[in-house]
């Protein structure tokens, strides 16, 4: 069976940095999207005993009541090459009323499927009979590198198990969930989170935004840290050595599997601020933000597509269908919701740019140096090398 190679202790960024600076809003208990209350989360990984597969599943779940109950929701598509299924609907309507799947690429359909077959266990009558309107969001991101996509390891029984078993503990990060095989501005990349508690004008009072990201973008070269060029001058140091030794510059073989396809990355924004769709647009837009820092660049063929949702408002849905008659579609009725004043939103777009830049650390510090498919082996980022190089910058306490 495939497993991390250990070489050393992997620890989030906040640990390997303590005096690191990150933005001016702390982060909430877990530093994670399960900071946002109601939001459940679920990694499985999956492997095989030769080594092949390397490939997994992540399950978010934006409320329990999630498909009676919608949250308001927002997309963004920084570059489209990719797939994030359910968004028409989003953007049509701003509302989500599905839990959210990211998986592999060849992995979408069973992860639509997996959300059904939850669905029509626990939502249809005694009779059988499918009523009710629901359109799974699938976000996926392509690990054929490391994870032998003909195996089609995902089935729609992972994606059963995730809605059954997301629960508000801290996500796990690094090679997790549907991360597992993924690599990231030359080196393991996968799954990774953060959180920002932002204040408001009722004193005692504060709202939780998150980033959960799962990414698989980049070279090394463009790896900066909270702006220290931590890439650069990793490789600049293996060209030295090398140069010094008489010998050829090891090859990356992370870079060099993104030379055809460069990769993607998924972000998800949960908060519990009252967000109405186009803030949440708004604030999904801000992932871009957090991207850029880190050295994400939306080259052609990546799948960088970011959506928000809040847990602020509950909006009734599965009122009208084959089974259900709650209102009259033809006479007009109202929902009273709250929103933020778009006056005072700023410290909520500072929080989500922060809060992706430091979800996406804390995939490259988690991550473990992998060997999968047909003998790749793709290295983690080296946690004591990213330490020496942040204390010549100052910032390691």
């Amino acid at each position: 069976m495939s497993a991390p190679i250990s070489e050393s202790p992997r620890s989030r960024l906040r640990d390997v940095v303590p005096s690191i600076f990150l933005g001016s809003w702390a982060p909430g208990p877990k530093n994670g999207i399960t900071d946002v209350p109601g939001v459940r989360v679920h990694t499985q990984s999956i492997h095989s005993e030769d080594g092949s597969v390397n490939t997994g599943v992540t399950t978010i779940v934006p409320r329990d009541a999630w498909f009676n109950k919608a949250c308001h929701a927002g997309v963004f598509r920084f570059n489209g090459s990719g797939e994030m299924t359910g968004t028409h609907w989003i953007e049509e309507t701003g509302l989500l009323h599905s839990p959210i799947i990211l998986t592999n690429s060849f992995a979408v359909g069973p992860a639509y499927t997996g959300i059904y077959q939850h669905a029509l266990k626990h939502y249809t009558g005694e009779d059988g009979e499918v009523g009710w309107f629901l359109l799974p969001v699938v976000g996926e991101t392509f690990d054929g590198y490391l994870n032998d996509l003909s195996v089609f390891a995902v089935t729609p029984e992972h994606i059963v198990k995730g809605l059954e078993e997301a629960s508000t503990d801290a996500v796990k990060e690094g090679n997790s969930g549907g991360g597992t095989g993924m690599i990231c501005q030359g080196f393991k990349g996968g799954t990774g989170t953060s959180s920002r508690v932002v204040p408001t004008a009722v004193e005692g009072r504060t709202y939780t935004v998150a980033a959960l990201v799962q990414a698989n973008y980049g070279r090394q070269h463009h790896l900066r840290i909270a702006g220290v060029p931590v890439g650069r001058i990793i490789a600049d140091e293996i060209a030295k050595k090398a140069a010094k030794a008489g010998t050829d510059v090891p090859k990356n073989e992370a870079d060099e599997s993104k030379e055809t396809k460069d990769g993607s990355i998924i972000i998800i924004i949960a908060t519990d601020a009252p967000l109405h769709p186009t803030q949440l647009q708004r604030l999904a837009k801000r992932a871009t933000v957090g991207l850029a820092r880190v050295g994400g660049y939306g080259h052609n063929p990546s799948g960088d597509i970011f959506m928000a949702f809040s847990t602020g408002n509950e909006i009734p849905v599965q009122t009208v269908n084959s089974n259900v008659r709650k209102v009259d579609p033809f006479k007009l009725a109202t929902h009273n919701i709250e929103t933020v004043d778009d006056q005072t939103i700023n410290a909520l777009f500072e929080a989500t740019a922060d809060a992706t830049e430091e979800a996406i650390y804390n995939t490259l510090c988690m991550a473990e140096t992998m060997v999968g498919n047909r003998g790749h082996r793709i290295e983690a980022l080296p946690l004591d090398k990213l330490k020496e190089i942040m204390d010549k910058y100052h910032y390691s306490g």
